[in-house]
């Protein structure tokens, strides 16, 4: 097992947290788990928690409730995009997870890849379609078939399609668009799934996750799939090695300062990341607390941990709040 440098310092404990969940997203209600889990294991370790769900009177119900931190446990759309973070950037709260450069910038996967190729970072090829735009020829896709389809900017699996067939691309993309104003078409990497969580400058350990289906959907991630998840990975040392630096170089590429989930395919050539989670989910099935479990860390001081990081300010990117 590996070694965590981690401390907790408590510094929200005797003050008002609140938990903002569900919101408005297609993520909806993967989020309404993560905020029941979250509020649930503050308050076994007696912390003052107020659990909004989050509408469009969010910035009235934190004045309301007099909140001195947001835990969030939003997903998607508004949550995880910049939006939500802007928003308490500007009403002076601190906030659990990454600021709104890195949340806008990890939620656009076509934006996220530009900056991790100029990190050195690998990633897939890739084509981006805008409505109107579309591909209509599969002869104009430089890597082919089989490719992934999927909107540029959701989670969860939401909208994403393997494409194996020429007569499955159009339908792939019209779902993709049903999501998203723009989509990715993307190189499909034949290997293991992993997933790499990172603890603001640490890597804190890996998934390595086998799917029943096809590949690793929604109902995959939050239903009773059969899914089996392998932690640590069953991997050579220097496999891994490699698959988790390359997590933490695209973490650091994003500028993120939070726990993130990066995901990864082992593929022939070494590994190749697919994208950045600012915001994992923190459910009973969620990949990050099966990995602090892992590696001894339990799902309570994970959610302390997160606490004594919250940050705010348009200027304070990887600086806490306060501190």
């Amino acid at each position: 097992m590996k070694r965590l440098d981690y401390s907790l310092q408590g510094r929200f404990h005797g003050r008002r947290v609140a938990v903002v969940f569900g919101g408005m997203s297609s993520e909806r209600e993967v989020s309404l788990r993560t905020g029941a889990a979250m509020a649930l294991g503050l308050r076994s370790r007696d912390y003052t928690v107020i659990e909004i769900d989050a509408g469009r009177d969010l910035p009235a119900r934190l004045i309301e409730a007099r909140a001195d931190v947001v835990l969030n446990a939003l997903h998607g759309t508004y949550g995880e995009d910049g939006r939500i973070q802007g928003l308490l950037d500007w009403m002076d709260i601190p906030y659990t997870g990454d600021g709104l450069r890195a949340c806008l910038l990890a939620m656009d996967k076509a934006l996220s890849k530009q900056f991790f190729r100029l990190s050195g970072v690998p990633v897939a090829e890739d084509v981006v379609l805008y409505r109107g735009r579309e591909i209509a020829d599969l002869s104009e896709l430089s890597f082919g078939l089989p490719c992934v389809v999927k909107p540029v900017s959701e989670g969860s699996s939401v909208g994403v399609t393997i494409v194996r067939d020429a007569a499955a691309y159009g339908p792939a993309v019209k779902l993709a668009f049903e999501a998203c104003e723009s989509v990715l078409v993307e190189q499909f990497i034949e290997g293991p799934e992993l997933s790499v969580a990172t603890l603001v400058d640490q890597t804190l350990g890996s998934v390595e996750i086998e799917p029943v289906h096809a590949f690793y959907d929604y109902e995959a991630k939050y239903g009773n799939s059969g899914t089996r998840y392998h932690v640590p990975p069953r991997l050579q040392g220097d496999e891994l090695a490699a698959v988790e630096r390359a997590a933490f170089l695209a973490h650091q590429a994003l500028g993120c300062r939070g726990i993130t989930r990066t995901d990864v395919i082992l593929g022939v050539a070494g590994p190749v990341v697919l994208e950045v989670n600012t915001l994992p989910g923190m459910t009973a099935t969620s990949l990050v607390p099966k990995i602090a479990a892992g590696v001894g860390m339990p799902f309570g001081d994970l959610l302390e941990y997160m606490l004594d990081r919250a940050a705010c300010g348009p200027s304070t990117e990887g600086v806490i709040h306060g501190a």
